[in-house]
């Protein structure tokens, strides 16, 4: 976790005007370390066991992160040319204090949790599900490999949520945040829905299931750019890190899934989240863009002022109103 956020928000700072891109790159990295590496570890736990395993790779991935971060630099702002922005970003920067204060960071923090919720419920189900229909089982072939049905959507919805990640912060740096969570949101939805009404068939069921994870990741490169957009460079590590509890929060929520299925069967399940999620994408595009423009004019207007201010009392100075009394 704390290799994983501090790539992230180093990525955020030296990319300002491809912030979509380049933490989706960063998430895709952390998900491809797992990849490479968990045929390796099962491997040599099978022939040495758990504690020669445990103390390989421990070894191997602390040195190997060590020596790695010493080359992490942070980018020289005063250096840098200005960024070709598409969309208003703001130009404060705002601590996770300040942040937790704003309204707006409330609204995206409450459609962070229900689309990490409503995804959960169903990817966190996959099993149980392919199971009670019978399909888990069931001889697939694909790209000349037969593995059994459940083994081969698990590594296929690996992929396309891996695959989303770069792809949706980049169409989010080119069509803006709200725009691409309305249309992604609103198509998990739909593919939840989808997997209701035609999953019993085993190559709908692997399509739909392909499609709930590549819809589904993108949360991990769009939230953390409109964090940075909405509340600066400066503090982007620790304001990401504080949103990202929202994966948390929602992971509480997804217990209910399985109370919805002893109620209501599996169906109850998938309509629950795919409504959550649809109303996450109509929220982001209705009421948070509207919400975050009005927030980043604003905070912008403050900071033109001030720059005359900040200016004279040299770099220590920021402008902050508790700090200079406007």
């Amino acid at each position: 976790g704390g290799v994983y956020g501090t790539c992230v928000g180093n990525a955020l700072k030296w990319f300002p005007d491809k912030r979509g891109l380049a933490a989706g790159l960063t998430a895709a990295g952390f998900g491809a370390g797992a990849a490479i590496t968990v045929i390796p570890i099962a491997n040599m736990i099978t022939a040495k066991g758990y504690e020669h395993t445990f103390l390989f790779f421990g070894i191997l991935q602390g040195v190997a992160i060590f020596v790695l971060a010493m080359l992490l630099r942070k980018p020289d702002t005063a250096k840098a040319p200005p960024a070709k922005r598409k969309f208003a970003v703001t130009k404060a920067d705002y601590t996770p204090g300040q942040m937790i204060k704003a309204p707006v960071f409330w609204v995206i923090y409450l459609c962070f949790v229900a689309v990490a919720a409503g995804g959960l419920m169903a990817t966190a189900q996959i099993g149980p599900i392919a199971k009670d229909w019978g399909l888990a089982n069931l001889p697939m072939t694909l790209f000349g490999a037969t593995l059994p049905l459940l083994t081969m959507t698990l590594s296929v919805d690996n992929i396309c949520n891996g695959f989303t990640r770069p792809l949706c912060g980049f169409i989010s740096d080119k069509i803006g945040r709200e725009n691409t969570m309305f249309a992604i949101f609103i198509g998990e939805g739909l593919a939840l829905l989808g997997l209701m009404e035609y999953g019993q068939n085993p190559y709908a069921f692997m399509t739909f299931a392909a499609l709930i994870f590549l819809f589904w990741g993108e949360i991990f490169s769009i939230f953390p750019a409109i964090c940075a957009d909405t509340f600066g460079s400066k503090y982007a590590a620790a304001n990401a890190g504080t949103l990202y509890t929202a994966k948390g929060t929602a992971s509480l929520i997804v217990p209910i899934a399985s109370v919805l299925a002893a109620t209501g069967g599996w169906n109850l399940v998938f309509i629950v989240s795919a409504v959550v999620t649809i109303a996450a994408g109509v929220s982001a595009k209705f009421i948070l863009a509207p919400m975050r423009a009005r927030w980043i004019a604003s905070s912008n207007e403050t900071s033109h002022e001030l720059e005359p201010e900040l200016a004279a009392n040299g770099p220590g100075l920021r402008h902050w109103p508790e700090q200079t009394g406007k």
